[in-house]
């Protein structure tokens, strides 16, 4: 049996924090899609801890943790992720496995981003800059370095003839800067990749259901970021939503019972693209200052936004959602007034589809308003002390969106989680 946590918006809606809170229930927790272009926040006691390719099951003992066949991987981020790991006492090679058929991001996969993305100007999409997108490239053009390759004594030799080529891709973006010192860093990477339990990934998973043990496979990114149904071209390279569980991981569709859905009690998103929620006035200001609304993989400033109420039943339609989380309530606790997107007007129409093409057409969000709450929720400890203008406002998203509420964040904290 096979549940997934997965993010419903544009990415970061807090996945990390509730994975780690769920992960105590399960045996194996998969990373099954995208890279170090994740960045899932954990707080171990008082300190803080980002994991980009890692899955957020590794800070349980006893907890299997595999990235999967759909995550591109870079070896140089996970060296530096897994001392930071390590700084907590954890043994990371113990219960980490890696398949085999995971792609391997390389340095000229992340120079290709970059001369990309300059060339694109205005038209720019927001790249984390991280090689994703030229790596899952490669993969689908059947080009691409694996996992599993590091342990053919002719590696090098696939690397320099897959290097020479992207370096006349290079040339044709008159890409010029030296990229010796990655070259050199990511070879020594490598060597600690080798040393990790390297599996294939497809039995390895199936195996383990087969024994009866429970799985929870975390998505990265979010669903409005998918390749095929997120607001492209201002998405990422991977399918994010749940259908993505089957391929990155190589289990079949009858395998997934529960599609845990993760939104924020607002909107946010990184980098450019359509965001008809967006607030660039003095509260999308208050959204970011008081949510720490910055890139924990990148840094940027987010963008901020009421809940956008189409887009998240878009989201859950896609997934197949069960139940869904809802994050950073507490955020809302200093407004006066809170809205949520109930419709789009397009042309002069009101709609609740998301439309083909977001970026070429004016979307004017239509309300919702509410009363705020204007209680400090952080120390409640049960949904039932809740203030009741935060029970409509609660009550509300589940009618509309036709799911359960199942989980409630009021705090960065690890038992900061109330039950609905």
């Amino acid at each position: 049996m096979v549940d997934v946590i997965l993010g419903m918006q544009w990415g970061d809606e807090g996945k990390g924090k509730i994975v780690d809170f769920f992960a105590k229930d399960y045996q194996l927790v998969a990373r099954f899609q995208g890279g170090p272009n994740a960045g899932h926040t954990l707080y171990i006691g008082d300190k803080k801890v980002v994991l980009h390719q890692i899955p957020s099951g590794i800070f349980h003992e006893n907890k299997i943790n595999l990235i999967g066949n759909g995550v591109v991987l870079d070896a140089i981020t996970l060296q530096k992720e897994c001392a930071a790991v390590a700084s907590f006492g954890i043994d990371y090679k113990k219960n980490l496995y890696i398949s085999d058929r995971a792609h391997l991001i390389l340095p000229t996969h992340r120079a290709l981003d970059k001369a990309s993305e300059l060339t694109k100007g205005k038209e720019k999409i927001g790249s984390t800059l991280k090689g994703i997108g030229p790596t899952y490239m490669d993969k689908t053009g059947r080009n691409g370095l694996r996992v599993g390759d590091l342990l053919d004594k002719n590696f090098t030799t696939q690397y320099i003839k897959l290097r020479l080529k992207h370096q006349r891709l290079l040339d044709s973006l008159n890409f010029n800067e030296d990229i010796s010192a990655w070259e050199e860093e990511f070879f020594d990477a490598l060597e600690f990749l080798r040393s990790f339990k390297i599996v294939n990934g497809e039995y390895f998973i199936n195996e383990k259901i087969a024994e009866g043990k429970k799985v929870l496979a975390e998505g990265a990114q979010g669903s409005m970021l998918d390749v095929d149904f997120g607001t492209f071209p201002f998405v990422t390279s991977s399918n994010t939503i749940s259908a993505g569980v089957c391929t990155g991981l190589g289990i079949a569709p009858q395998k997934i019972k529960e599609v845990i859905g993760i939104t924020k009690a607002y909107c946010t998103r990184v980098g450019e693209g359509p965001f008809p929620t967006e607030l660039l006035d003095e509260t999308g200001n208050f959204l970011r200052n008081a949510g720490n609304e910055f890139g924990s993989t990148t840094g940027r400033p987010r963008r901020c936004g009421w809940m956008d109420m189409v887009a998240l039943k878009f989201a859950c339609m896609i997934n197949g959602v069960t139940q869904i989380v809802m994050t950073k309530a507490d955020i809302l606790d200093g407004l006066d007034e809170l809205k949520v997107c109930r419709s789009y007007s397009i042309n002069g129409e009101e709609t609740q589809k998301i439309p083909f093409q977001m970026n070429k057409l004016e979307i004017t969000a239509n309300y919702q308003s509410f009363e705020g709450w204007k209680t400090d929720i952080t120390k409640i400890n049960q949904f039932a002390a809740i203030p009741p203008t935060m029970k409509k406002y609660v009550n509300y998203l589940c009618q509309y969106l036709g799911v359960p509420i199942k989980y409630i964040s009021n705090g960065p904290g690890r038992d900061q989680l109330l039950a609905v």
